[in-house]
């Protein structure tokens, strides 16, 4: 048996590199794992760019936590002496009744988020990158942004390091097991020992709490990159914002201004579902041009040449909110991470947020709509309930933490 430690961490990509630097830096002894070396283009951290936002349409309760996590990556700029958050502003573009415009709206009144409500001419003349609709609207947000996934990931594993976390990358976590005395997780190379466990697996989530049977959906997207075809200014980030789009009802779409890589453009939702491991990462020549009928559509002049594409995972819960609890069965293991596909800005706030309930027991945030909400299965509801949570040793299961494309 290694060392015992305060906390084991299973994943270290957003939520988890994360989790590890907020408990080091209040002195707790963490050893994290992953199956991989993060940053890594595996899982979802990864494709340079993120979107922030506090005009959230998903749900209002998340705007104080993305608030605190503003401050919170400002903070760790500062430690890291590297960017991590550019404010470009930002549009949430569809028609007024659309759930996009209609949320983001409640939730910049509700807590008084700076913002603008844009016509379709107004759209037009400020930001002439993009062709809208006549019964489109947008939603401005001049404090919207970017933070940039891999340099936030690195951020915090190397100021975790220097704090004294152990970080073991290229280190499946095989299986755990929880008791009143603690943890204990088995690996390829070894068993480790603590009092708390913390899951962030992202889309490996569900193998390893398998005895949850939770309704994960893993989802394959790609985010793409282009050329401008033509007036390559309106595409600086001085000029475009970073861009939400609702249209034919269901459909959302997304992009980002040119960094210097191209143009990002990439769907939201409606991937290929599947497992983590056999999801490809490859991205045909048929999924490009599909996008372009997107681009072709609302940003005309981003339809350049193809520079290159990158597929992710999204982890989706059923209702599309994120889940962070404890385990049902056992008080000291956390779970945090299946984020549906936009928890990445979230990453600096809900590593402190793990951090206060191991440490305080308690959160300054309401996370009653994250909390498990689905049936449990019938044997952990038993008393006779198994404590060894196993990953399933045909797919080669191993810990990671992947959190959203937006």
């Amino acid at each position: 048996m290694a060392s015992h430690h305060d906390v084991l961490i299973a994943g270290l990509g957003a939520m988890g590199s994360s989790a590890a630097y907020h408990l080091c830096r209040r002195g707790v002894r963490v050893c994290g794992f992953d199956r991989f070396s993060p940053p890594h283009a595996m899982g979802s951290s990864h494709g340079q760019t993120r979107i922030i936002r506090e005009a959230y349409f998903e749900d209002p309760v998340y705007v104080p936590m993305v608030r605190r996590a503003y401050e919170l990556w400002r903070e760790l700029e500062r430690e890291a002496g590297t960017r991590l958050l550019l404010e470009t502003g930002g549009l949430m573009i569809g028609r007024p009744d659309s759930q996009l415009i209609s949320g983001a709206r409640a939730s910049a009144e509700q807590y008084g988020v700076q913002h603008e409500i844009l016509g379709c001419s107004d759209i037009s003349r400020r930001f002439p990158a993009f062709t809208v609709e006549h019964n489109m609207v947008a939603v401005y947000e001049p404090c919207a942004g970017i933070v940039f996934p891999e340099a936030c990931v690195q951020a915090h594993l190397s100021r975790a390091r220097a704090c004294g976390a152990q970080i073991h990358s290229d280190e499946p976590v095989l299986r755990w097991k929880a008791g009143a005395d603690g943890v204990s997780v088995k690996t390829e190379r070894g068993t480790y020992s603590a009092d708390w466990l913390i899951v962030t697996a992202g889309a490996w989530a569900g193998q390893l709490l398998a005895d949850l049977e939770p309704p994960l959906t893993v989802e394959r997207q790609v985010q793409f990159w282009f050329d401008p075809r033509s007036s390559r200014d309106h595409f600086s980030a001085a000029n475009c914002p970073v861009h939400l789009w609702q249209f034919d009802d269901g459909r959302f779409a997304y992009g980002f201004p040119d960094l210097g890589n191209g143009i990002k453009v990439a769907c939201h939702q409606q991937g290929i579902t599947g497992t983590p491991d056999s999801l490809t990462r490859d991205v045909s020549a048929q999924e490009v041009e599909d996008i372009r009928s997107f681009i072709r559509r609302f940003i005309p002049d981003a339809d350049g040449a193809f520079r290159s594409a990158a597929a992710c995972l999204y982890t989706n819960t059923p209702d599309e909110h994120f889940w962070i609890d404890r385990h049902p069965l056992h008080a000291n293991v956390l779970i945090a991470s299946p984020c549906s596909g936009h928890g990445f800005k979230f990453a600096s706030v809900i590593g402190e947020i793990l951090a206060d309930l191991t440490t305080r027991g308690g959160a300054s945030f309401d996370l009653s709509v994250f909390r498990t909400r689905w049936p449990l299965p019938s044997a952990t509801r038993s008393s006779d309930s198994r404590s060894d949570s196993r990953s399933d040793s045909r797919s080669d299961s191993r810990s990671d933490s992947r959190s959203d494309s937006d």
